[in-house]
C-alpha cells in the first residue's frame, strides 16, 4: 500500500502492515469487516462513512486530505496476518517511520500527531515493552505519539464504539476541540 498524504497530513495514522486485501485495492484498512472506517466516522473524524473495500474514491481521498489525515504502516510488506512479520521487520520499520516523520516535520511541519493502531506493533517497533494504549512519552520523529487499539476483527474485545472513543480523544487533541460524549 502506498503512503497516503504522508507529506501533507497533521495526523498520521499508522497501521501494522497492509493485509493482502489492502494491498490489492491500495487503500488503508480496506478488508471487509475491519472496524477502522466505521469507528473513524463514529468519532466524528470523517465527514461521511468511508467504504474502502474496493479502494478509496477520489472524493474519499480528498476529504481525508482536507481533514488532515495521512496513512502509512510500520511494516510495508503485505501479509495474510501480522503474525507473519518478524521482530526485525518491526524494528526496521519503526526506524524508517521515525526518519520519515522527522523528515516530513522538518520539511513541511507535519504530522503533528502520529497515531499507531496496535499496541503490540508499537511495543516491538520502538522497543517499548511496557507501553500502554494512550498518549506516549516517546515521540516518533518529534511528533506527539498516541497508541490506539487495533481495529482488526482479531482484536475481538474492542468494538466500533470503544475504538471511536480512542480515535476521538486523539483527534480532539489535534484540533483542540472537546471530544464528543460517548
Amino acid at each position: 500500500m502506498r503512503d497516503l498524504h504522508l507529506g501533507t497530513c497533521r495526523l498520521l495514522v499508522v497501521g501494522i502492515n497492509p493485509g493482502l486485501w489492502t494491498e490489492r485495492v491500495d487503500a488503508p484498512f480496506a478488508r471487509p469487516g475491519n472496524r477502522f472506517w466505521p469507528a473513524l466516522h463514529a468519532a466524528g473524524i470523517t465527514e461521511w462513512p468511508v467504504d474502502a473495500r474496493e479502494g478509496l474514491s477520489d472524493e474519499d481521498a480528498a476529504m481525508l486530505a482536507r481533514r488532515g489525515l495521512g496513512f502509512t504502516n510500520v511494516v510495508a510488506r503485505a501479509t495474510a496476518v501480522a503474525s507473519e512479520l518478524t521482530r526485525e521487520e518491526f524494528r526496521t520499520g519503526g526506524a524508517a517511520l521515525e526518519s520519515a516523520v522527522a523528515e516530513q516535520r522538518a520539511a513541511r511541519g507535519g504530522p503533528q500527531i502520529v497515531m499507531v493502531a496496535g499496541i503490540g506493533a508499537y511495543r516491538t517497533a520502538f522497543s517499548r515493552p511496557k507501553a500502554r494504549v494512550g498518549r506516549q512519552e516517546h515521540s516518533i520523529g518529534g511528533a506527539e505519539t498516541w497508541v490506539v487499539p487495533n481495529p482488526s476483527g482479531l482484536n475481538a474485545h474492542e468494538t466500533v464504539d470503544s475504538l471511536a472513543r480512542a480515535y476521538a480523544q486523539v483527534y480532539a487533541r489535534l484540533t483542540g476541540m472537546p471530544r464528543p460524549a460517548g
